[in-house]
């Protein structure tokens, strides 16, 4: 890979790597070391990728990896407050409540609605990142819409924004 074709992999695909990372770990400085990794691994790369989309399928699967390297860390035995968390650009106030219900799923749901929904990919894209059936995505992501579905009703009949539960160590 020269070093332009990397520049502008860069450019292109580094924050979705980072939100991707962010999304699985939920800790701002794990995602920065998640990114820095998965590009070092892609500068390091010595294969040619066929199209843009697979470059991306690439990324997207390094960067699910390396998360989960580091979920398993022994130095990640407990959980990181939802405190810390400030939050995924949201394109309009609105949708911040929806994002924030997004934030408070299991990760098996939270990551596959993330890459659905905000990055634009498809069931079998991510099935391929998560190393899961076609058939299993889609199950979490409608077992995942029916946990938003209920958290957001309970939020407009109560009247009240929606408030993240607290996660304690």
């Amino acid at each position: 890979m020269t070093d332009k074709v990397f520049e502008q992999a860069v450019r292109e695909h580094a924050n979705t790597v980072f939100r991707v990372a962010y999304h699985a770990v939920k800790d701002r400085p794990e995602a920065e070391d998640v990114t820095q990794t998965v590009l070092l691994r892609l500068y390091q790369y010595h294969g040619d990728f066929q199209s843009g989309d697979h470059l991306k399928h690439w990324l997207l699967r390094v960067t699910v990896n390396e998360s989960r390297k580091v979920l398993r860390s022994p130095w990640r035995k407990r959980r990181v407050p939802l405190e810390d968390w400030d939050g995924a650009a949201a394109e309009e106030p609105e949708d911040l409540g929806v994002l924030e219900a997004v934030m408070a799923l299991d990760t098996k749901y939270r990551l596959p609605v993330y890459l659905y929904y905000y990055e634009d990919c498809s069931v079998q894209e991510i099935a391929a990142a998560l190393g899961a059936n076609p058939s299993t995505i889609q199950t979490w992501l409608q077992r995942a819409r029916e946990k938003l579905r209920t958290a957001l009703t309970e939020e407009k009949k109560e009247g009240t924004p929606y408030v993240r539960p607290q996660i304690v160590p």
